[in-house]
């Protein structure tokens, strides 16, 4: 008669807890940065009792099976956790396979009978295998959500648009432009236009390491949205290198006007709404 695995798994499920807890403690690699020994030991509890309230000698052979649902569900919840937590995936998928340390060595002191024991622990072995797998693939799908938040994020932060003055926005551009960013800046910029009713927007770009064909399309299309929208675009920004990449490309940027820097733009846009700055107990400085 086969050896029952299930009756041995409930029969040991506190040592394996203990087993897999020891095993995880003394690895080198324990991040407690990340998690404390209290939540791993109530983690590893958990994927233990639905691992051992699961398994039998008729699924063991098969871990696609309905009865391994709870266990593939805490899997990937914990999965989805430590990616968010900003574990790598060797960490992650070392976790589970201390696992099935753990049991190998508690079927081998419980089954003295090699031949009873060979063909148990390679199906173990290969229904563990199967989870990491799985383990795996949410983590990464985890991890993904988590770099297109965090991308997301950083392309707000990255256009910001001010308001410098009635009338005017200022929008300094930080990095490359591509098309999806292009779209996040226009988006931004004509939403603050209808907003505020500015009539000046300039666009920095003292942040923008290059200028390329692709770049200069990018920015002729964010400034012809805003002129569609009733307001003058400034660009601003314009370093000598940049100069000369852009008249090197034979790009055409005549019909729009550019300043050096955002002062020189802040300045042209005072004198176009005829505004006077002017320091308290002097005479006005008239752009």
């Amino acid at each position: 008669m086969p050896t029952d695995i299930s009756k041995i798994l409930r029969k040991q499920q506190a040592a394996i807890l203990e087993r897999w807890m020891t095993n995880q403690l003394a690895d080198a690699g324990l991040r407690d940065d990340l998690m404390s020994n209290e939540d791993l030991r109530i983690e590893s509890e958990e994927l233990v009792a639905g691992l051992v309230n699961s398994l039998n000698n008729n699924n063991i052979d098969n871990a696609e099976s309905g009865d391994f649902d709870h266990v593939l569900e805490i899997l990937g919840g914990i999965s989805i956790s430590r990616a968010r937590q900003g574990y790598s995936p060797k960490e992650t998928g070392l976790f589970i396979l201390s696992l099935k340390e753990a049991i190998l060595e508690l079927l081998q002191d419980e089954i003295k009978d090699i031949k009873e024991l060979y063909p148990l622990t390679v199906k173990v072995n290969r229904l563990i295998d199967q989870f990491s797998i799985v383990t795996f693939e949410t983590f990464i799908k985890g991890r993904e959500e988590v770099i297109l938040r965090q991308t997301d994020e950083i392309t707000e932060i990255s256009t910001p648009v001010i308001r410098v003055w009635d009338g005017i926005l200022a929008l300094p551009i930080i990095g490359t432009l591509d098309s999806a960013r292009t779209q996040v800046v226009m988006e931004s910029l004509l939403t603050e236009i209808v907003e505020t009713g500015s009539s000046v927007a300039i666009l920095d770009i003292s942040g923008v390491p290059t200028v390329d064909s692709l770049v200069a399309q990018h920015l002729l299309k964010t400034v012809s949205a805003t002129r569609l929208m009733g307001a003058d675009c400034i660009i601003s920004g314009i370093r000598p290198e940049i100069a000369q990449t852009i008249v090197h490309l034979g790009i055409d940027l005549s019909d729009i006007i550019t300043k050096a820097s955002l002062a020189s733009a802040l300045q042209y846009a005072f004198r176009s709404m005829r505004l006077e700055v002017r320091k308290a107990g002097t005479s006005a400085v008239k752009y």
